[in-house]
């Protein structure tokens, strides 16, 4: 049975990740890339869909963990009757993708027993496992080939691979696990130890220019750190979690594929890096945006692959039980093909952003503006599936509307200043205002005076606390200061707030889901705007002490089980971390930046 979501720890070298527990099973690990299929997937099954332990054979009294600090590099502490050890986790940033795992001696004598089990392709494969050498194994299906060299002698047991050793003191046992193509000579293996040095100076290179954000530089430090290791080095595209298929709801069926690129994720991971001055990772992501969105207007997705593939077709793998029997287990993801309005506006915004944040304007995104422009005026009257992507039957949301009116907002801003930008400038701001008349007009509750979810309905939804964030209307009007009054009464729970009610039937699927963290960062931030800072702060501290023990969170929280659901970690939630901090940190914040980015 897999652990609690939150209590695993996060390896990666920038085109993968790994996912090991608190135990030392490394229970989930994609190779070469995040989203190919995993060669360790006891996470969504049990261990005979692939794992890799290593730790104490004896009763562990005692078991602490951190990441060194700046680092990725994790270190597990494990206390046993007969002494101490430490397990060093981490993955090389380097060409080859390995995982590295040191056993290090610290008092007394610690046996530790460790239990390989490969399986490839989601766990369904059993490879073709041959001793290379003594303590050199190769494991083979297919294509692809996993490598172990070992410390320790290894002894075949019921298709896995095992070793019991022990450690003294100031004793250093090696083992390293090397994907590579099957149809390739056997590489050579690598100095394990020159490797571990090698990216312990890397990570404190990239993390030790995060500049002072008051008492939070500690977690926004480690969110920075978390969102690089989402980051797809080769082309700049970050994904929303490396996992797929951990549950909204246990037991349930909200189960979703995020191993891949939304473009909405563009405003706010630019927004993260810029205002950290992290602008090397903000222009590769501007790359990977504009290579992607290229093209026919109508065309436009709202997310892509890794190097902006189009096609991420949805299929379920039955032979996995889901985490603790959550299913479908789903690979893909079939929202890549619903119209989304709101990823114009997310486009626009980015863009926006990049040059109001000191980026150089890009050449190639006046163009896709002259494109996307036009096509968006003559849709955006369109029903739509939203910003959280509904099952359900399309609807006029008022996100979208807004997220539309973005669009045109800051196209009319950076207008050039000659005859004809100065005439698209005005069409622009026609456009953008008579969305904005239309979502004034049909989007807010008359009895209430409130934003809702979409014209017509009754119904509140977090999205609407971007009506602020956006400066589609100041924080201080009083349909914004009623929204988030009844954003308050009616989707916050034990603090925190949901999405939207799923018991509305609005999304197609079966009701319940926990909070949804990103939206609680959204009202810090808006309570930010209103001036609201004892209840921002207060907000902030709750969010940032949801953290697990290394600074990592889920999606989602269920107050209730006091647990994390969903994919993890979330690249939303460690962009709110970031920018909610920020937010509360500067005078002049990142919320009011976004806000008035268009004056």
């Amino acid at each position: 049975m897999p652990a609690l979501i939150e209590d695993y720890a996060l390896l990666g070298n920038c085109r993968t990740a790994a996912l090991v527990d608190k135990s030392g099973s490394l229970d989930w690990l994609c190779f070469p890339r995040f989203d190919a299929g995993a060669c360790f997937a006891a996470l969504l099954g049990d261990e005979e869909n692939g794992r890799w332990r290593i730790g104490p054979a004896d009763e562990v009294l005692e078991v602490t963990r951190q990441y060194r600090d700046g680092t990725l590099i994790l270190e597990t502490r494990f206390r046993t009757a007969r002494g101490e050890a430490l397990l060093i986790d981490c993955m090389p940033l380097a060409e080859h993708s390995s995982v590295l795992r040191i056993v290090v001696g610290l008092k007394g004598q610690v046996d530790f027993e460790m239990d390989l089990t490969m399986r490839f392709d989601y766990g369904s494969s059993v490879p073709w496992v041959v001793k290379a050498e003594p303590l050199t194994l190769t494991a083979v299906a297919g294509p692809e080939m996993l490598v172990l060299r070992s410390a320790t002698a290894l002894q075949p047991r019921d298709y896995h691979t095992a070793s019991q050793f022990s450690v003294g003191a100031g004793e250093r046992r090696v083992f390293t696990l090397s994907w590579q193509n099957s149809t390739c000579p056997l590489e050579a293996g690598f100095d394990a130890e020159a490797a571990l040095l090698e990216t312990e100076r890397q990570w404190r290179a990239f993390s030790d220019r995060c500049p002072s954000v008051g008492e939070w530089t500690g977690q926004v430090k480690r969110s920075l750190i978390t969102l690089k290791a989402l980051t797809y080095a080769p082309t700049g595209g970050i994904v929303a979690a490396v996992t797929t298929s951990l549950p909204e709801h246990l037991g349930g069926e909200r189960n979703w594929d995020y191993r891949y690129c939304w473009l909405r994720d563009a405003t706010m991971t630019l927004l993260a890096f810029m205002n950290l001055g992290f602008f090397d990772e903000a222009c590769a992501w501007r790359e990977w945006l504009l290579r992607s969105v290229a093209g026919n207007p109508e065309q436009m997705q709202i997310m892509y692959g890794l190097g902006g593939e189009r096609r991420l077709p949805e299929y379920s793998l039955p032979w996995l039980a889901g985490y603790e029997g959550s299913r479908p287990v789903r690979i893909g993801n079939a929202a890549s093909l619903q119209q989304q309005l709101d990823i114009y506006g997310e486009v626009a915004d980015a863009l926006s952003l990049a040059i109001k944040g000191g980026l150089p304007r890009h050449p190639r995104s006046t163009s896709i503006a002259r494109l996307i422009l036009p096509y968006l005026e003559k849709i955006w009257q369109r029903t739509d599936a939203g910003l959280w992507e509904v099952r359900g039957e399309p609807q006029h949301f008022v996100h979208s509307k807004v997220m539309a009116w973005v669009a045109f907002d800051r196209a009319a801003g950076l207008s050039d200043t000659t005859e004809q930008g100065r005439e698209q400038a005005r069409h622009y701001r026609e456009v953008a205002d008579l969305i904005h008349a239309q979502v004034c007009a049909k989007g807010v509750d008359a009895k209430l005076g409130c934003f809702v979810q979409a014209y017509g309905s009754r119904q509140m939804d977090a999205s609407l606390l971007q009506i602020a964030l956006t400066g589609f209307l100041p924080a201080n009007d009083p349909r914004v200061v009623a929204t988030v009054a009844q954003i308050e009464k009616r989707l916050m729970q034990d603090g925190l707030v949901l999405r939207y009610d799923t018991a509305s039937g609005c999304d197609g699927l079966a009701p319940g889901e926990g909070s949804f963290l990103v939206c609680s960062f959204w009202l810090a931030d808006v309570y930010v705007l209103m001036g609201r800072r004892d209840d921002a702060q207060a907000l902030y501290k709750r969010l940032s002490g949801l953290c697990n023990d290394v600074g990592l969170l889920a999606e989602q929280y269920d107050p209730a089980s006091q647990r994390m659901l969903g994919n993890f970690p979330q690249a939303f939630s460690h962009i709110g971390i970031i920018n909610t901090a920020l937010n509360l940190h500067r005078a002049q914040c990142p919320a009011t930046d976004r806000a008035h980015c268009s004056a």
